[in-house]
């Protein structure tokens, strides 16, 4: 009998992409794979159930497509959800395991194989299952968007038999893949844009997509962890460089903070001060918001307005943007479903460094040593 996939419909308040889209379906049913999909699935990412039914999947209710032998989500599984899930059976999706371990807790009293997309390591090989960067890229696009929607200015250089109108300031903080993604969109836009990351090694990814880079007066330092993202600065650096920004927040017509290090709170880089100093009417899209916010007066999922700036406080742009957001979350999830299949269903290897890294519950235990440690704190 034919292994199991399931695919619920996301719950979370404000999700719209789904886990799977129809062209990935397509791919596991000729795979051999069973694919059941629960109905209206994709009703938020404009994919009908009659498409999933076109590429061969089952439209099933949401227990069915809970008690698949491997279950794909976007979203964590919720305390309501968890117990539908097969007792034994595999999770493939979001998970976030070092932002509420509990969650693992309970996946892993199920006997639950669970892989986070959070946690695939990022070396050169599993770049194709790297859903976070995906869906970063999508996120620093939407950011930018926003931000020249409710800016009351134009972002490009305009003549006009008026007169001039200069461009608009954007300083992007943090050249991950959503800063330089935001950095891009802005740049077509016609704004002048600069950026700041505390790793100078990303200057000429700056500067390459026309950008200048921000360098600011902090003692030299290892400023890149083993997985790649940006270390925390200790206390009196980091107090260092919030003011040092002051000036080039001060001076920009929209700031996109992008600084967020999984299972940490988001770095402070926008004090009070800062926001002061920009001129109303001006705009910061935290693209931390989630986990508190690179700006002192973010209110997460809250638009607010302090000393006359517009503080979107976001915490799900890639919803915004569902249709491509599945498609590119699905490809990654396709990219985990062919390593760790086979044409008996789910198939762990423990050889192989991508399962180990996203693997957080096994045997009925949580397995990954990070979230073991957030959950028995010594």
């Amino acid at each position: 009998m034919p292994y199991t996939i399931g695919v619920p419909k996301e719950t979370a308040t404000g999700e719209r992409l789904v886990a799977l889209v129809p062209e990935v379906v397509a791919r596991l049913v000729k795979a051999g794979a069973t694919v059941l999909v629960e109905k209206g699935a994709g009703d938020t990412a404009f994919m009908a159930d009659n498409e999933f039914e076109a590429v061969g999947a089952q439209i099933c209710s949401k227990e069915e497509a809970f008690s698949a032998d491997i279950l794909v989500k976007v979203r964590p599984p919720s305390s309501d959800e968890i117990p539908l899930m097969k007792e034994g059976g595999a999770y493939i999706g979001f998970l976030a395991p070092l932002d509420n371990p509990g969650i693992s807790s309970a996946v892993a009293a199920r006997g639950v194989t669970a892989l986070s997309m959070e946690m695939v390591p990022r070396i050169s090989r599993a770049q194709k299952m790297d859903a976070l960067s995906a869906l970063s890229s999508i996120g620093g696009y939407k950011a930018v968007l926003h931000a020249a929607t409710i800016l009351p200015k134009f972002f490009p250089l305009l003549t006009t038999a008026a007169g001039t109108v200069r461009p608009s300031n954007v300083l992007i903080l943090g050249a991950g893949v959503a800063g330089l993604q935001a950095i891009a969109t802005a740049r077509r836009l016609g704004a002048k844009v600069s950026a700041y990351d505390i790793r100078e090694a990303v200057g000429e990814e700056v500067q390459s997509l026309g950008a200048s880079f921000v360098e600011l007066e902090i003692e030299g330092q290892d400023d890149s962890d083993s997985g790649g993202y940006a270390k925390a600065l200790v206390a009196e650096k980091a107090k260092q460089q919030v003011g040092l920004l002051v000036p080039f927040i001060g001076k920009s017509d929209v700031v996109v903070s992008t600084a967020l290090i999984p299972g940490r709170p988001a770095p402070l880089l926008i004090s009070e001060e800062a926001v002061k100093a920009m001129a109303h009417g001006s705009v910061i899209v935290d693209m931390a918001a989630s986990n508190g916010g690179n700006c002192e007066l973010t209110v997460p999922g809250e638009t607010v307005v302090r000393h006359g700036v517009t503080i979107i406080g976001a915490t799900n742009l890639t919803a915004d943007m569902p249709v491509h957001a599945s498609q590119l979350y699905s490809k990654t999830l396709l990219a985990m479903l062919q390593d760790f299949t086979d044409e008996n269903g789910f198939a762990p290897n423990e050889e192989d460094e991508v399962f180990t890294g996203s693997c957080i519950t096994r045997g009925g235990a949580v397995v990954n040593e990070r979230v073991k440690s957030l959950l028995n704190p010594s």
